[in-house]
C-alpha cells in the first residue's frame, strides 16, 4: 500500500509531464505542438496546493473549481502514473479536495477556494449557499465526478488507499441525498435567480418541472449548468450507475447498511432507465432520451458537455458495440439531434450553453474517444487543431463557419479532453 501525501509534488510533476511529452508525437507537427502545450497546462495555471494536501483545480478563466470540470481535467494523468509516480500523490489530492467540497455541500456544483463569500451571481443571496460555494446548481454529475476519479485510480494502480473513512464518510452523504431525489417533490432543495435567462434557474417556485417517481434520480441542472426541461437527467442517472457498480464489493463491513442502499438504488435506477430512457429514435430504432419526466415526456437531443449520450462508454457506462448506444450515437451524431451543427469549418456537437452553431471541441475529441478507429481518432485530433483560430487553447465552443469565432479564453475542461484522446492515440500505437 503506497504512503500518504507528503507534501506538494506540483513542480516535479510539470518538470516530468514536459519531458513525457516532448519524448512522444502525434501524427503531425501541428497536433505535437498543441499536445506540448497543454499537457501542462492545467498544472502550471489552474492548480493550487492546500496546506490540508489536498489541490485546488481552477475550471478556467473562472475562478472556481467545479467538481466535475475538475476530474475531467485531470482524468487524463491517470494513464501516466506508472510513468509518472507522482502523479498519483497529485491525483489523490484533487481527490481529498473534491470530497471535502462535498461535504460541505452536496447540491453545489463549484466552489471558492476559500471562503471568500464570491458567487457567479449576486442574486443567489436568495437560496442558501456559504461563502465557501461559488454555485449550488444541483447536479447528478457533480456527486458522480469524484466517484469516477477514485475509480479510475483503483483501475489503474490497485492502491485502496484513497477508500479510507473519509471516503465512505462521503460516499453516505452522496447516497443520502440520491435517495432524496428520487423523491423530488419532497425535497428541501430549490433553486431560484432573477433576471437570467429561463435556462439559468429552474421554473416552479425554484422546483423545476414536476415529474413523477421513476427510481432515478431527479437532476435540476444538466452538465452544461443549463436548467433540465425534463427532470430525469439519463446520462446523469447512467453515471451513477457506472460509478456506484464498481464500488460495491469495496465497501467496508462497518458500512453494511450503506452497502445495501447502493444496492438498492442501483437496482431502482436500472429499472427506471430500462422502462422509461428507452424510446422509439424513428419508426424503426429505439435508443436513449436525454431527459425524460416519467409522465411520458421526453427530450430527444444530445449535449456536448458530459456526461453525454454520446459519451456512455467514455464513462464505462456500456460497450462502444451495445446495440442502443449505436443506435443512439447514429441519432445524436445526425441533423436530428438539434445541438448538431454542420458547418464549413466544424461539425460537431454543441449545447443550449453557448450560442446556435457553435460546436464544441470536448464533443469533438469524445466522438474520437469513443470510437475503436485509430483514423477516426486522428482525424478528430486534426479537427481541434486546425481550429482553435492559432491561440493554443481549445475553447468552450467554436462557430461551425468561422474559428476566430469562440468563446473563453481558457477553458481547461476542453483543453484536457484533447489531451486524452492525444494519450489515447499514444497508447494506441505503443500497443501496436
Amino acid at each position: 500500500m503506497r504512503e500518504k501525501v507528503k507534501g506538494n509534488v506540483l513542480e516535479s510533476v510539470i518538470v516530468s509531464l514536459n519531458q513525457y511529452s516532448s519524448n512522444h508525437e502525434l501524427n503531425n507537427t501541428r497536433n505535437t505542438r498543441l499536445f506540448r502545450d497543454l499537457l501542462t497546462d492545467v498544472l502550471t495555471k489552474a492548480t493550487k496546493y492546500e496546506d490540508d494536501g489536498s489541490y485546488f483545480v481552477k475550471t478556467g478563466d473562472i475562478p472556481a473549481m467545479w467538481l466535475r470540470d475538475a476530474t475531467f481535467q485531470v482524468l487524463p494523468y491517470v494513464s501516466l502514473i506508472n510513468e509518472i509516480p507522482d502523479l498519483y500523490d497529485l491525483l489523490t489530492g484533487v481527490l481529498k479536495r473534491e470530497l471535502r467540497f462535498v461535504k460541505m455541500d452536496p447540491y453545489a456544483n463549484a466552489f471558492n477556494q476559500t471562503s471568500s463569500g464570491a458567487h457567479w451571481s449576486d442574486d443567489d443571496s436568495n437560496i442558501p449557499v456559504s461563502d465557501h460555494v461559488w454555485e449550488r446548481k444541483f447536479e447528478i454529475d457533480s456527486l458522480c465526478a469524484p466517484l469516477f476519479l477514485a475509480n479510475n485510480l483503483y483501475e489503474k494502480t490497485g492502491n485502496t488507499d484513497i477508500f479510507d473513512e473519509e471516503f465512505w464518510n462521503n460516499l453516505s452523504i452522496i447516497i443520502d441525498v440520491f435517495k432524496t431525489e428520487q423523491h423530488h417533490n419532497t425535497s428541501p432543495y430549490y433553486f431560484k435567480r432573477k433576471d437570467c435567462p429561463s435556462n439559468d434557474t429552474l421554473s416552479n417556485d425554484g422546483k423545476g418541472t414536476p415529474v413523477k417517481y421513476t427510481g432515478m434520480i431527479w437532476d435540476g441542472f444538466r452538465p452544461s449548468d443549463n436548467a433540465c426541461v425534463y427532470g430525469y437527467h439519463i446520462p446523469s442517472n447512467m453515471f451513477v450507475v457506472s460509478v456506484l457498480t464498481p464500488l460495491l464489493d469495496k465497501v467496508p463491513e462497518r458500512f453494511a447498511t450503506l452497502k445495501n442502499e447502493v444496492l438498492t438504488l442501483l437496482n431502482e435506477i436500472k429499472s427506471g432507465i430500462n422502462r422509461y430512457a428507452i424510446v422509439q429514435l424513428s419508426d424503426d430504432t429505439t435508443g436513449y432520451a436525454y431527459e425524460v419526466d416519467g409522465m411520458g415526456n421526453y427530450k430527444l437531443m444530445d449535449d456536448a458537455n458530459v456526461p453525454s449520450l454520446l459519451s456512455l462508454p467514455f464513462i464505462k457506462y456500456c460497450s462502444k458495440d451495445a446495440p442502443l448506444y449505436e443506435n443512439t450515437r447514429e441519432f445524436v451524431l445526425s441533423s436530428k439531434n438539434p445541438y448538431y451543427y454542420s458547418g464549413t469549418v466544424l461539425q460537431g456537437i454543441g449545447s443550449n450553453h453557448t450560442p446556435v452553431n457553435y460546436v464544441w471541441p470536448i464533443s469533438i475529441a469524445i466522438e474520437g474517444l469513443t470510437s475503436d478507429n485509430l483514423d477516426k481518432k486522428v482525424h478528430q485530433l486534426d479537427v481541434i487543431s486546425e481550429t482553435n483560430n492559432k491561440t493554443s487553447q481549445c475553447h468552450e465552443s467554436v462557430d461551425m463557419n468561422d474559428q476566430s469565432k469562440y468563446t473563453r479564453e481558457w477553458f481547461s475542461w476542453s483543453n484536457m479532453t484533447y489531451c486524452q484522446l492525444a494519450l489515447d492515440f499514444i497508447n494506441e500505437n505503443v500497443g501496436r
